[in-house]
């Protein structure tokens, strides 16, 4: 198995994806250095795109948190948060990041942070799990900072439109807050460009895994949960798009020359749930070991909105991220498997 291990063929692409992600903290880190810009925290499927068309730097602490446990860290950081009486059996990612928190420590600290970046504003959806607004709620009363969600229905079987409407006036419902902290007002315009390059990124990101239909497949999942960062802590930007078109083009050009992700792939596989972060590499290592190459997989779909239309900025964000595959019903989901 080591021979085959040591030929898995890595994406060049990731020098490019290092670059993008270095410039998203760098951007940070400057607004929170200089004040050049007011810094909002969101989830990962949260509304992101409004965010930047009103002139935030966003901070994902889920993208946090999935760095703790790749950085093998979490299970220090876990007890720690416990021991403040939080529940172990709740989300892995609120008890890690907070765990983090309270011992001054984060990963960040590598590119120049001092901490975790102060929020102005914090801002949630809970279209993904209902913990994300204890989660959101903790630090918006350590920073005292004001906190808004929008509160998803859960189960979603049919998407009718009081549903869609309901959650689309929750979105309308945050600019007046919103404002209140930003140093830009709210622009029709401007959500609607962010709404479409937030559309473009989507499709790319699609068009990426889909790449995977090709035998044998140019990316596996253990590729995808890596390069899937710029859509989901970009999205709504250039840079997105600037990424995902270098790492199309690589990947054509693997499926053009034939070269697998997984040498001598022969099963392919669909993963369920989400990704083992502090097992990724040793996981890769192991499926590519038996010729395994899995192409599919409901996490990484995640992050494909492309029901977003500038022409309908609201109504189709409430589409979008109440199509999300974790929030709808159990009928429903099986129907997409």
């Amino acid at each position: 198995m080591s021979e085959t291990q040591s030929a898995i063929i890595r994406l060049q692409s990731a020098n490019d994806l290092r670059i993008c992600m270095d410039s998203y903290f760098s951007r940070i880190r400057e607004a929170v250095e200089t004040g050049n810009r007011k810094i909002a925290w969101c989830t990962s499927v949260g509304p992101a795109e409004l965010l930047y068309s009103m002139g935030f730097e966003v901070y994902f602490p889920e993208n946090h948190g999935a760095m703790l446990g790749a950085g093998k860290n979490a299970d220090k950081y876990i007890p720690v948060t416990v021991a403040q009486g939080y529940s172990p059996e709740i989300c892995s990612y609120l008890t890690s990041d907070i765990g983090a928190f309270l011992s001054n420590e984060t990963p960040l600290q590598k590119s120049g942070y001092k901490s975790i970046p102060k929020p102005d504003i914090l801002v949630y959806n809970t279209n993904q799990c209902r913990e994300v607004g204890d989660w959101f709620s903790f630090y918006a009363k350590y920073f005292k900072a004001p906190v808004l969600g929008i509160h998803t229905p859960y189960c979603i079987d049919n998407l009718s439109k009081s549903i869609i409407n309901n959650v689309a006036s929750q979105f309308e419902d945050l600019i007046p807050e919103l404002e209140k902290v930003s140093t830009q007002k709210f622009d029709i315009d401007k959500f609607r460009e962010t709404i479409e390059l937030s559309r473009q990124g989507c499709v790319l990101w699609k068009n990426v895994l889909q790449k995977a239909m090709n035998r044998p497949s140019p990316l596996n999942f253990f590729d995808g949960v890596i390069h899937m960062g710029p859509i989901v802590v970009m999205r709504g930007t250039q840079f997105t798009l600037d990424y995902y078109k270098i790492l199309i083009a690589e990947l054509d050009a693997r499926i053009s020359n034939k070269i697998s992700a997984v040498p001598n792939e022969k099963f392919r596989l669909y993963w369920d749930g989400m990704p083992m972060w502090f097992q990724l590499s040793n996981m890769a290592k192991l499926f590519a070991g038996l010729n395994s190459c899995i192409v599919a997989s409901t996490y990484c779909n995640s992050w494909v909105f492309d029901d977003l239309d500038p022409v309908q900025p609201f109504i189709s964000s409430a589409l979008a991220y109440c199509k999300l595959f974790i929030v709808r019903s159990e009928c429903v989901k099986e129907t997409i498997l």
